[in-house]
């Protein structure tokens, strides 16, 4: 049987003879089904986010595995962490069907390889102090299931992100976006789903964590202009002192942002 992402859309009948604008109404209507689908997991969110805390707390990290689609989206999310939320590189990690050459080009046979999705989580000696998170649209993808029993076996906390209701592996947080306008698309509504899922897990760990301060980024780590500016932003609005002295703190305290905010309240 077809999984909901693999299904013809009722409204993409003779969609190639519709205007451009049309196909993009039709495409962007999508777009809050997506938003939608968010609303029934929410609790199943909150407690994984929980979770993954937990684990980072106690040194632990949080593992995403994918392919195609959903490894990009994994890696994006695991890329954007450290400069946000100041974590190390080595707590928040993607694992890619393919390797990152499938990154930047399409791996499929990669993801038909449930024994690689095992030797990965060897390799990274997954154990009971990390979460692991997988992610398939389809919820069949091998290369995941795989890496998914083994974390189980190792005793790691684990979940799958899925758009697949049937999906029989368990525990599972479905994104229930149905069929795609172009049938078997993930990178469409199913992608943009779990593009929110993914941002709304680490984006609340981060905030259990204390890794921001009345929605501001307080670990922030100023790697280029743009940031270090918000940097001195962040010291001026939370440490209540003017740019230059905010700069200043910000030098004594090797750019580190809270730690400039604390010399400031002191």
């Amino acid at each position: 049987m077809l999984g909901p992402t693999e299904r013809v859309h009722p409204r993409a009948r003779h969609l190639e003879q519709r205007t451009t604008l049309e196909v993009l109404e039709r495409l962007h209507a999508e777009d809050f089904v997506a938003v939608r689908a968010l609303d029934a997991v929410l609790p199943k969110l909150a407690k994984l986010a929980e979770a993954i805390a937990c684990a980072l707390r106690a040194g632990g990290r949080l593992v995403y595995v994918g392919a195609g689609t959903s490894g990009r989206l994994a890696a994006l999310d695991a890329a954007e962490c450290p400069p946000t939320f100041g974590t190390k590189p080595s707590q928040i990690l993607a694992v890619m069907a393919g390797g990152k050459r499938a990154l930047t080009r399409a791996a499929e046979g990669a993801e038909d390889d449930s024994g690689a999705g095992a030797r990965a989580m060897q390799k990274l000696r997954v154990s009971s102090r990390d979460v692991v998170v997988g992610i398939s649209a389809s919820g069949t993808t091998p290369f995941v299931l795989g890496a998914l029993a083994e974390a189980r076996r190792r005793k790691a906390t684990q979940a799958l992100l899925t758009g697949n209701p049937k999906a029989r592996t368990t525990p599972r947080i479905v994104l229930d976006t149905g069929a795609e306008l172009i049938a078997g698309s993930t990178r469409l509504k199913a992608g943009t789903a779990t593009k929110l899922a993914l941002n709304a897990l680490t984006t609340a760990a981060m905030v259990k964590l204390g890794h921001t301060r009345d929605g501001r980024m307080i670990n922030l780590r100023a790697t280029n202009l743009k940031l270090s500016a918000r940097a001195v932003r962040l010291v001026v609005e939370l440490g209540g002192v003017t740019p230059a002295k905010a700069r200043v703190l910000l030098e004594r305290s090797h750019q580190n942002v809270r730690a400039a905010v604390e010399r400031a309240l002191r």
